[in-house]
């Protein structure tokens, strides 16, 4: 299977286990709130918002057009404490571990 491939799958894992847990919305930010500037857009959407409204809505269009994808980068831990206490918390990291890995391997 091919990175983008890959990638894809934990996109479609990422989701179901953000609608499982309760954090998925149908209502997006305002455009305000996703023209932030900062990491992870932190002054303006929480983690999971900013999960679906920008990682995966970002990676799906590489992954769907079949652009080059980053070379690395970490997520997890950002979302590991962000989600301190909240519903599905493990279940969430689990996944964007997964996500951190593949990264990680295919920049060795």
């Amino acid at each position: 299977m091919s990175q983008h491939q890959d990638v894809k799958v934990l996109l479609v894992s990422l989701q179901q286990v953000l609608e499982q847990h309760g954090h998925w919305q149908s209502i997006p930010p305002s455009d305000e709130a996703l023209s932030s500037v900062e990491p992870f857009s932190v002054d303006t959407l929480t983690c999971t918002e900013w999960l679906q409204w920008v990682f995966i809505s970002k990676m799906r269009q590489l992954v769907d057009h079949e652009l080059p994808l980053p070379s690395a980068f970490s997520i997890s831990p950002y979302v590991e404490e962000a989600l301190n206490g909240a519903h599905g918390r493990d279940a969430i990291a689990r996944v964007t571990q997964d996500i951190d890995a593949l990264f990680q391997t295919s920049s060795q």
